[in-house]
């Protein structure tokens, strides 16, 4: 913001924006299939209500102190937006390779009393859900037409693609060499479950060090309160002079690209 220039203008206008993204309408597909997008649009909309007002209140606040303020909270949004969707990655992960590991216990089990692998993929693709369910069904259609069940199990692209390419090779190997199909998925379900539980257990030991990293990086803003009420008056070195508006972004961005590389060193150990 230019000084001296009047912050009402620029506040109104970013308060129409977020005025419209409240406002957005719904996708097309939202319109043309209700019934079927119903329960996702009653849990979704009004989170993303919400995180458009808290936007474009916080871009209004920002951009009214100064530019240096704004570049912060863009890089500080930024940041909790990176770590929310890898979160919400991980779980979603998790809770996929639980259907998978469901999936092929079922299709063990009817490969164990003689039913076909077609059949069984079938019946593993009904007891199970999610992508592993999907990957059931399509590799079932594909071995019924004659085709290879285990091309049709792969899934690109998708959070458990690593563990169904497992799966899939298990599969190619007894369609190739005539093997036991149920001993092969058995011998690739115990692997994916080894590698399951051993995710758990080093998520569970590194959330110590993922805390700390958290609270380091939030140090500096209780030092900056502890400075103002001391009376050092850091807001207004950082928010008003011309300094501030340098190493309020600069401090603010080395704390996220910390606590973002803190993250991705856990991730690389966890996903050995």
């Amino acid at each position: 913001m230019i000084p001296g220039e009047p912050a009402g203008p620029a506040i109104a206008a970013l308060g129409c924006v977020a005025l419209g993204l409240l406002i957005l309408p719904a996708a097309a597909a939202r319109r043309r299939y209700p019934r079927v997008l119903r329960s996702q649009r009653r849990r979704r909309i009004p989170v993303h209500r919400s995180l458009h007002c808290i936007v474009g209140v916080g871009g209004a606040v920002a951009l009214s102190l100064g530019s240096g303020a704004l570049v912060t909270a863009v890089l500080v949004g930024a940041t909790v937006a990176v770590r929310v969707r890898r979160a919400r990655r991980s779980a979603r992960h998790r809770t996929e390779c639980g259907y998978l590991l469901d999936g092929l216990a079922a299709v063990i089990a009817e490969l164990h009393v003689g039913a076909h692998p077609s059949v069984a993929a079938a019946v593993a693709a009904r007891e199970t859900s999610g992508i592993a369910a999907q990957a059931f069904a399509v590799g079932a259609a594909r071995s019924r037409l004659g085709g290879s069940g285990a091309d049709g199990i792969l899934g690109p692209g998708t959070v458990i693609a690593t563990e169904l390419a497992r799966v899939a090779d298990a599969w190619r190997v007894a369609e190739r060499h005539g093997l036991a199909l149920a001993e092969l998925l058995s011998a690739a379900r115990t692997d994916l479950a080894a590698r399951a539980k051993f995710r758990s257990r080093t998520e569970a030991a590194l959330a110590g060090a993922r805390a700390t990293a958290a609270i380091l990086a939030v140090l500096p803003v209780l030092g900056i309160g502890l400075g103002q009420l001391m009376g050092a008056d850091p807001l207004r070195v950082l928010l008003i002079s011309g300094i501030g508006t340098y190493l309020l972004p600069l401090g603010a961005g080395l704390a996220c690209a910390g606590l973002l590389w803190a993250d991705e060193i856990t991730r690389r150990v966890v996903s050995r």
